[in-house]
């Protein structure tokens, strides 16, 4: 549904943000009090000229003169304010705006799966029947620009149109990823905490195979939704799930572990590797820390080996390793004063390279 909506309002964002304009620009440039009409007046005659029909009195020629001359003016300046709104010239300025307020209860229902939470929007219900709340707002033009466009984005919306759209592509192009499969996999016992295990597995299997699923857009059927279960399996077997789930997710694929040039992929790639996320906030004490190429080799190489000998945890190996070779810089960061800090391959050797050669103590540190 986010990804429908989206969809739509980029659809109606220029129109949107045009009525958004206006109602900015009438916040900021109130239009000039509406100038009332004179009362349609009566002559009456009486006498010998009583047949004589009345004759309605119309406005004066000055006073329409002077109405138009009054609009021409507020359109000028109106024009003027628009083109500095455009520029940004007004961004900072403060305004007061009234924008609906969003009131979303939550209402607990209950279902035949037991109770449930689902999230609905009474003010939705009865928009049609009762009037919409208003809040006053204080904001920088350019903030109250992005409440009005986003409000008017949402009446020029067609929403049954988007849930129709979501329901639609959940039905046909859905992906459900059911992760930890392994935690309700284990040999059947009869009592203690275990014994839910094959019930959760057993309430699971209808909704992979196919059926109605009740949400607060309309019921979802799951028959063309496609389900991807992972799991460590360190202590149980796929093959110890119920046969009809087994069944259910006939394709299997094993993962291989982390290679030394996967871990320093992770290190360097991502646009939030952890060598930036630890420059960023060793430059917050003035640090400048730099890492050399041969540096983030070497701990690729002993998250690897870390993960061979130790039990492996993949990638999070690398949060370990990375807080025990910077834990003392990290520490004395605030005493020092602004330098520049190179990590090399004989700083991570000197660091690490006796707790990853003894064990026991690896195994509660890193």
């Amino acid at each position: 549904m986010a990804a429908v909506r989206e969809e739509l309002v980029a659809e109606v964002e220029e129109k949107a943000r045009e009525l958004g304009e206006e109602r900015l620009l009438d916040v900021l440039l109130p239009p000039p009090a509406a100038t009332r009409p004179p009362e349609k007046t009566e002559k009456i005659r009486f006498g010998p000229s009583a047949s004589e029909e009345a004759i309605p009195a119309g406005p004066s020629p000055e006073l329409e003169k002077k109405k138009e001359a009054e609009r021409r003016k507020y359109e000028r300046a109106r024009a003027v304010l628009r083109d500095k709104l455009r520029a940004g010239e007004l961004d900072d300025r403060t305004v007061e705006i009234e924008v609906e307020a969003k009131i979303s209860p939550t209402v607990e229902v209950f279902t035949p799966q037991g109770f449930e939470e689902m999230d609905m929007n009474l003010g939705e219900i009865f928009s049609q029947f009762m009037p919409k709340k208003t809040a006053t707002r204080k904001v920088t033009a350019a903030e109250a620009l992005d409440l009005l466009t986003e409000e008017e984005a949402s009446k020029l919306v067609d929403m049954d149109k988007a849930v129709n759209s979501g329901l639609d592509r959940m039905e046909q192009s859905g992906i459900v990823f059911v992760d930890e499969l392994d935690k309700i996999v284990g040999p059947k016992t009869t009592t203690g905490p275990d014994v839910s295990r094959e019930g959760v597995q057993r309430d699971l299997l209808p909704i992979v195979e196919g059926c109605s699923v009740n949400t607060k857009y309309g019921m979802v059927r799951t028959d063309h939704i496609l389900f991807i279960a992972a799991g460590a399996f360190h202590v149980a077997k796929p093959s110890d799930l119920v046969p009809e789930l087994q069944g259910r997710f006939p394709i299997r694929v094993e993962l291989r572990s982390l290679t030394a040039e996967d871990f320093y992929a992770i290190l360097t790639q991502p646009k939030t590797a952890l060598v930036k996320q630890y420059r960023a906030l060793l430059s917050t004490e003035g640090i400048d820390l730099h890492f050399d190429d041969d540096a983030l080799k070497k701990i690729a190489e002993m998250s690897q080996t870390l993960n061979e000998k130790l039990e492996n945890i993949g990638a999070r190996r690398l949060h370990t390793v990375m807080e025990t070779l910077l834990e003392d810089l990290s520490f004395e960061a605030p005493e020092r004063k602004k330098a520049r800090v190179t990590i090399d391959e004989k700083y991570v050797e000197e660091t690490l390279a006796s707790l990853a050669q003894d064990e026991d103590l690896a195994r509660y540190i890193l």
